[in-house]
C-alpha cells in the first residue's frame, strides 16, 4: 500500500473510532433520528481531520505496516477475548446483571487489548531507552556525532529486523540510512532510520551523504549475495577512503553454533568479496548425519579440516576427535572449539596418517562411527618436487586411514579429494586419484572388499583463502607493490569459499549415507563457472583501490611442471548425473579394476627408498589403469548430455 493509501486508511479508522466512542459513551449514532446524529458525524469528521494533520506532521505512515509484530498483537487480542468470554460465562452462571450487554463486552475487549499492548510497548521503549525520543521527535533521529556512521545495505525486512534487535549495533555505530533493492521503498522509515534509495543509486546516495557531512565510516551488508556484484573497483575505492565493509557475525554458513550467530558485526573477508553467490542448503540432513555420532577428522588443523570440525561441532556430535600431525594447527583448532562449544566432548590427537600402527591404536580407542579424511599434501609444486612424500601421505596415508576405519567398525569414511585427480598431470593429482580408488576398495558392497564400512569420495576444486592458495599469495604481492605473478593468462580454476565447500561436502556425505545402495561413483560439488586467474588478480588489485597494470604490474611466468590450464570434475571414463542441489555423482563406465597388493607394495617400497623416478613411473601407470576406457565408451560419454566437462577433456588443454 502506498503512502496516500496509508493516510486514507488512517483517516477512515479515526472516523470510525470516534463514531464508536460516541456510541459507547452517549448512545449517539448516525442512525439516531435527532440532532445527535449530525453532531456525531461532524465530530467524527473533525477528529479525522485532526488525525490527518498529525499524520502529515509526524509521518507515521512511513513505518511499513508489514513490520508490525502481528503475532504479538494477535496473542494479546486472544487473551483479551478469552477474558471477556470467561467474564460473560461467569456472569451468566451467577445470574449477575450486565448493563450495556454486548456493547459493554466489546468495549471491554478493545480497551483490554489496547492496554495490554500499550503496557508492553512502554516497557520495551523504557528497556531500549527510546521512550522520550519516540514521543518528542518529529523526524528520524540524526546520527550521533560521537559515533561512527553506518550505512546499511539490504532488503527492508532484513534492515528492520536488524535495527529492531537491542544489541544489533554491538560496536556502537550510528545508522545514517538504508539502501534496499526496491526504489519504491525510498522515503520509508525503519525504526527511525530512513531508506535513502535503491542499491543501484549507491554512488548518488554516498555523494549526498558526503555533501551533508554524514559520510559513513562503515557499510553493513545484510544481503547474502556476492559482494563482487557490487563492483570491485567501487569496493576498493571505499576501502581506500577508510570505509569499513561489515557483515553480521555468522558468515556464509551458520550451523547454529553458540556464539557464531547473534548480531555482532565483523569485517568482511577478502574471500567473500571475491566469491560467487553461496549455495544455501537445508542443514537438517547434515545434523541428522552427525548428531549423536562419534566423529573423527584427520587433518583437523588444515583449512578444510578445521572448517569440517567447526561445522560438525555445531551439529551436536557425541564425540569429536581431532587428528593432525601439525602441532600448532591442532592446538589452535582444539582451543577454538573449546571456547565455542565448551560442553562438546572432544579429543586432540597428534598423529601422522603415515603411521599405520599408531592410527590403529587411535581408532580402536576412539571408536569413531564417522570419519572425514582431509589430511593430505596438496600443493602441486611441492609434491611435484617431492613425489615420495606425496605418495607416503596421500596414497599410503589414505590406505592406512581406510584400513583403520574398517578395523574399528566405522560406519562411514569420507575422503576429501580434488579436481586435480581428474586426468592428472601432476604427482599431487595422481596421488589423489590413486587414493580415491584405494579407499573405495575398503568399502562395503560389490565394488569393495566387503564389511560394514561405507566409503564416500568427495571431489571439488580450489577454495578461496586456504593455506598456500593463490589469494594470500596475491595479497602479499600487492602489499609489497607488485608484480602479481601468474603462470598463464588463460589459466582458470573453480573457486568457492571454505565454509561453502565444507557445507557441500557434509551435504554430499549425508546424501550418500542416506542411500540404500552403496556408492558407485565419486561425489562432485557444483563449483559454478571457472574463474580466470588473471581476472581474479585484477579484481584483487581493484579491491585495494589500485589500477591493474598502472599501479600494480601483472607478470606472466609460464606454466610450471604438473600445472594445467583448466581443471574438470569428471574424467573421461566417468559419466555424471545430478544427485541433489549442489552435488553430482561421477560414476565409472565400468567397474574399477582393484589396485593389487603387489603394485601397492612396490610403490610403497619405492617411496620409502626415496626412488623418485620409480615412484613417478609406477604412480602414473596406476593412474592409466584406473582411467582405462574403450574408444566406444569415450564416444558415448562425449555424446552424453550429462557430461560435466563442458565438452572438453581435461587432458586436452594440459601443458607440462
Amino acid at each position: 500500500m502506498g503512502r496516500m493509501g496509508k493516510i486514507a486508511a488512517h483517516m477512515v479508522l479515526a472516523f470510525v473510532a470516534m463514531l464508536l466512542a460516541q456510541a459507547l459513551t452517549t448512545g449517539a449514532t448516525p442512525f439516531t433520528p435527532s440532532s445527535l446524529a449530525l453532531s456525531a458525524l461532524a465530530l467524527a469528521a473533525l477528529f479525522a481531520g485532526c488525525a490527518l494533520l498529525v499524520e502529515i506532521l509526524f509521518q507515521v505512515e512511513r513505518s511499513p505496516w508489514r513490520f508490525f509484530a502481528a503475532s504479538d498483537g494477535l496473542r494479546l487480542a486472544r487473551s483479551a477475548l478469552l477474558a471477556v468470554l470467561t467474564f460473560a460465562l461467569v456472569a451468566r452462571l451467577a445470574d449477575v446483571r450486565q448493563p450495556g450487554g454486548l456493547r459493554t463486552l466489546a468495549a471491554a475487549f478493545l480497551l483490554l487489548t489496547a492496554l495490554l499492548a500499550g503496557l508492553r510497548i512502554v516497557r520495551r521503549a523504557l528497556h531500549e531507552q527510546v521512550l522520550v525520543d519516540a514521543l518528542t521527535r518529529l523526524r528520524p533521529a540524526p546520527a550521533s556525532a560521537a559515533l561512527p556512521r553506518l550505512l546499511i545495505v539490504g532488503s527492508a525486512s532484513e534492515a528492520e529486523a536488524f535495527l529492531r534487535a537491542p544489541a544489533a549495533l554491538g560496536e556502537r555505530y550510528a545508522p545514517v540510512g538504508v539502501l534496499t533493492p526496491e526504489a519504491r521503498e525510498t522515503g520509508d522509515e525503519l525504526g527511525g532510520v530512513c531508506i535513502l534509495g535503491a542499491i543501484d543509486d549507491f554512488d548518488a546516495v554516498m555523494a549526498q551523504l558526503r555533501d551533508g557531512g554524514l559520510q559513513p565510516s562503515a557499510l553493513l551488508f545484510l544481503t547474502d549475495g556476492p559482494l563482487s556484484a557490487f563492483g570491485t573497483e567501487r569496493l576498493g575505492r571505499l576501502k581506500t577512503e577508510g570505509v569499513r565493509l561489515l557483515r553480521r557475525q555468522g558468515g556464509l554458513v551458520d550451523m547454529g553454533a553458540p556464539g557464531a550467530g547473534g548480531s555482532a558485526l565483523r569485517e568482511i573477508s577478502l574471500e567473500e568479496l571475491l566469491s560467487r553467490a553461496p549455495v544455501r542448503l537445508d542443514p537438517e540432513p547434515v545434523r541428522a548425519l552427525v548428531a549423536g555420532k562419534r566423529v573423527l577428522v584427520t587433518g583437523a588443523g588444515g583449512s578444510i579440516g578445521s572448517e569440517l570440525a567447526r561445522q560438525i561441532a555445531a551439529s551436536g556430535p557425541a564425540q569429536l576427535t581431532l587428528l593432525d600431525a601439525a602441532e600448532a594447527n591442532l592446538f589452535h583448532i582444539d582451543r577454538e572449539l573449546g571456547e565455542a562449544w565448551p560442553q562438546l566432548p572432544r579429543r586432540d590427537v597428534l598423529c601422522d596418517v603415515r603411521d599405520a600402527a599408531r592410527l590403529d591404536l587411535v581408532f580402536a580407542a576412539e571408536k569413531p562411527e564417522l570419519i572425514f579424511h582431509a589430511a593430505a599434501l596438496k600443493h602441486v609444486t611441492l609434491v611435484e618436487n617431492h613425489p615420495c612424500e606425496g605418495v607416503r601421505t596421500n596414497v599410503l596415508g589414505s590406505r592406512n586411514v581406510a584400513a583403520a576405519a574398517k578395523a574399528c567398525g566405522a560406519a562411514h569414511l569420507a575422503l576429501i579429494s580434488t579436481d586435480k585427480a581428474v586426468a592428472p598431470a601432476s604427482v599431487m593429482g595422481a596421488t589423489k586419484r590413486v587414493a580415491e580408488a584405494l579407499v573405495r576398495q575398503f568399502a562395503s558392497g560389490p565394488n569393495g572388499a566387503g564389511g560394514d564400512t561405507r566409503v564416500s569420495v568427495v571431489r571439488f576444486g580450489n577454495v578461496l583463502g586456504s593455506a598456500g592458495s593463490v589469494v594470500p599469495i596475491f595479497q602479499h604481492q600487492i602489499a609489497r607493490g607488485g608484480p602479481v605473478t601468474l603462470t598463464d593468462a588463460e589459466v582458470e580454476r573453480y573457486f568457492m569459499t571454505i565454509p561453502e565447500a565444507v557445507q557441500l561436502v557434509l551435504r554430499a556425505v549425508a546424501l550418500s549415507a542416506g542411500d540404500v545402495a552403496p556408492p558407485t561413483g565419486v561425489l562432485t560439488l557444483e563449483m559454478g563457472e571457472p574463474v580466470k586467474i588473471i581476472d581474479l588478480a585484477r579484481r584483487m588489485i581493484e579491491l585495494q583501490g589500485l589500477v591493474p597494470e598502472r599501479d600494480i604490474e601483472i607478470k606472466i611466468t609460464g606454466l610450471r611442471p604438473g600445472e594445467k590450464l583448466t581443471e574438470a570434475l569428471v574424467d573421461v571414463n566417468e559419466t555424471a548425473r545430478p544427485k541433489a542441489e549442489g552435488v553430482t555423482e561421477a560414476t565409472p563406465l565400468t567397474p574399477l579394476t582393484p589396485i593389487s597388493s603387489e603394485a601397492l607394495a612396490a610403490l610403497e617400497a619405492a617411496a620409502l627408498a626415496g626412488d623418485e623416478f620409480s615412484v613417478r613411473v609406477q604412480l602414473f601407470a596406476l593412474v592409466e589403469q584406473l582411467r582405462a576406457v574403450s574408444p566406444d565408451q569415450v564416444a558415448s560419454v562425449k555424446a552424453s548430455p550429462n557430461r560435466a566437462n563442458r565438452g572438453k577433456s581435461a587432458a586436452a588443454k594440459t601443458r607440462v
